[in-house]
C-alpha cells in the first residue's frame, strides 16, 4: 500500500500517451464533426466548380456555333454583294457603251445636217451666266456688273 499511497495522482490520472498532451486530446474530440464538415464544404465546392466548368464549356460550345452561324452570314452577304457589284459594274458598261453610241449617232447626224463646226463643249459662248448682285443689277451680265462695281 505504500506504492499506492505515494503516487496517488497516478492513480487518478487517466492514461494517456506520453507524445500527445492533454490539451490535444480535448481537441481531437471536435474536430472529428470539423474535419466532416471542412470535407462536405470542399465536396460542394468541387461540385460547384465542375458545374462552372461545365457551363463554360456549354457557353464556348454555344459562342463557338453562333460565331460560325455569323460568319457564315457574313459570306454570304459578302458574295451576294461581290454579285451586285459585278452586275452594277456591268450595267454601267453596258449604260457607258450606249451613251457613247448616242453620242457617236448624234455627232453624225449633226455632220449631216451641217452643223459640225458648233463646239459642243464650249457651253459659256451657247449660254453666258449672269450673277446677280443687287435687285437693281438683276438685268445685267456678269461683265456690266463689275464695270458699274469698280465706278
Amino acid at each position: 500500500m505504500a506504492t499506492s499511497d505515494s503516487n496517488p495522482s497516478a492513480a487518478t490520472a487517466p492514461t494517456l500517451s506520453p507524445a500527445v498532451p492533454l490539451s490535444a486530446k480535448k481537441e481531437n474530440v471536435p474536430v472529428t464533426p470539423k474535419l466532416a464538415e471542412l470535407n462536405e464544404s470542399r465536396q460542394e465546392l468541387l461540385n460547384r466548380i465542375q458545374n462552372l466548368k461545365q457551363d463554360l464549356q456549354s457557353w464556348r460550345s454555344k459562342l463557338d456555333t453562333q460565331v460560325k452561324v455569323y460568319r457564315d452570314e457574313l459570306s454570304e452577304l459578302k458574295k451576294s454583294l461581290n454579285v451586285e457589284v459585278d452586275q452594277l459594274r456591268s450595267e454601267f458598261q453596258d449604260l457607258r457603251t450606249t451613251l457613247r453610241q448616242q453620242q457617236e449617232d448624234v455627232t453624225a447626224s449633226l455632220k449631216n445636217l451641217g452643223l459640225q463646226d458648233v463646239p459642243v463643249e464650249n457651253k459659256e459662248t451657247v449660254a453666258p451666266k449672269i450673277e446677280v448682285k443687287d435687285e437693281k443689277d438683276q438685268d445685267l451680265p456678269k461683265e456690266e456688273n463689275k464695270e458699274e462695281v469698280n465706278s
